[in-house]
């Protein structure tokens, strides 16, 4: 049966609140990305985000809170280290995977004895957690497999008609989500790439970088988007990299046009003037790679739009947020990644 999606401004978070203490889901802004929220300590809830979004229930969810009293509650402990990107990075986007408090059902965590927690860095995101006064699971607020929402449109295009409610808080910062690290391992370890990158984490501890970050993960996977197929557009995605990327791309762009194909191409914006013959997403400059980062899934949502039924998409530096932007590239090229 298909629901009413109210669009609620962030002058209405009491009404948001309210649905949420209702189990109904709600999606509102982040810093990274719109997130899909229910609350985390309701097993029904919960389960209507998988319905919702159509996620496999082996994937775990990151549930969110308003204050390091809050994350205490939900978590069985916290060592001294992780106390320190705590106080360092939140809020902010910094999931933690911790030990599972008794308070967390298993749907939350994918019956795993951790669960993964942040404090987000959004005034709307954080005044509705204080409002509702509840821990909240929210994967991204999308189908799952399709590039996250950054802007309530997207939201919208995806799931109006599933959910109670969007809450409109324009569009978002960072534009990919939350960097994951395992708390529970020594060294730490990234799961996910994110705005929080390896190169922060490491001025205050020891951390590694999960295989599963470049490339398949084939094991169950212990947080978002290791396994699944995750921010990919309708069109076939080819990630290229290396020196040689601007001619490998042009050679490939004119072998689908002779195959009648339309042929997109996501470059940065020094480079977009070599790719006239096609249409040209521009991803910003080589130079700004959160700029970079807070474009990436509108555009791959506008490769759909725009009807491109091929993309290539230039590589760029895994260094810093590069990390993170180019994680989300493999992905949404389901690992169509040439080396050049």
């Amino acid at each position: 049966m298909e629901l009413e999606t109210m669009i609620l401004g962030p002058h209405e978070l009491d009404k948001a609140a309210q649905l949420l203490q209702a189990g109904k889901c709600v999606a509102f802004p982040t810093e990274t990305v719109y997130g899909l929220g229910a609350n985390a300590l309701d097993p029904e809830a919960v389960k209507a985000i998988f319905t919702a979004k159509g996620r496999p229930q082996d994937n775990p969810l990151i549930v969110h809170c308003y204050s390091q009293k809050q994350v205490r509650e939900v978590v069985s402990e916290i060592p001294p280290k992780v106390q320190t990107l705590m106080n360092r990075f939140w809020p902010g986007p910094l999931t933690l995977v911790l030990p599972k408090g008794d308070l967390i059902p298993p749907v939350v965590s994918a019956g795993l004895d951790t669960v993964a927690v942040r404090i987000p860095d959004h005034p709307v995101a954080l005044a509705l957690l204080e409002k509702a006064d509840i821990p909240v699971a929210a994967p991204s607020a999308n189908v799952s497999g399709r590039p996250s929402p950054t802007r309530a449109e997207h939201v919208l295009f995806d799931l109006g008609g599933r959910i109670g409610a969007v809450v409109d808080g324009g569009e978002t910062g960072w534009g990919v989500e939350s960097t994951v690290l395992d708390c529970t391992t020594t060294p730490f370890r990234i799961l996910r790439p994110g705005g929080i990158t390896l190169e922060k984490l490491r001025e205050v501890t020891d951390v590694e970088v999960d295989p599963g970050v470049y490339g398949p993960a084939h094991t169950k996977p212990r947080s978002p988007g290791m396994k699944y197929k995750h921010y990919a557009p309708d069109a076939d995605v080819y990630l290229i990299v290396g020196e040689g990327t601007p001619a490998k791309i042009r050679e490939l762009g004119e072998h689908y046009k002779r195959l009648g194909r339309r042929v997109g191409v996501m470059a940065v914006t020094e480079h977009i003037s070599l790719y006239s013959d096609f249409t040209v997403l521009d991803m910003g400059s080589k130079l700004a790679l959160q700029e970079i980062s807070s474009r990436l899934y509108h555009l791959l949502r506008e490769v759909d739009r725009t009807g491109i039924e091929v993309l290539l998409v230039e590589g760029v530096s895994e260094e810093h947020l590069g990390m993170a932007i180019m994680n989300r590239l493999r992905k949404a090229a389901s690992n169509q990644v040439v080396q050049t």
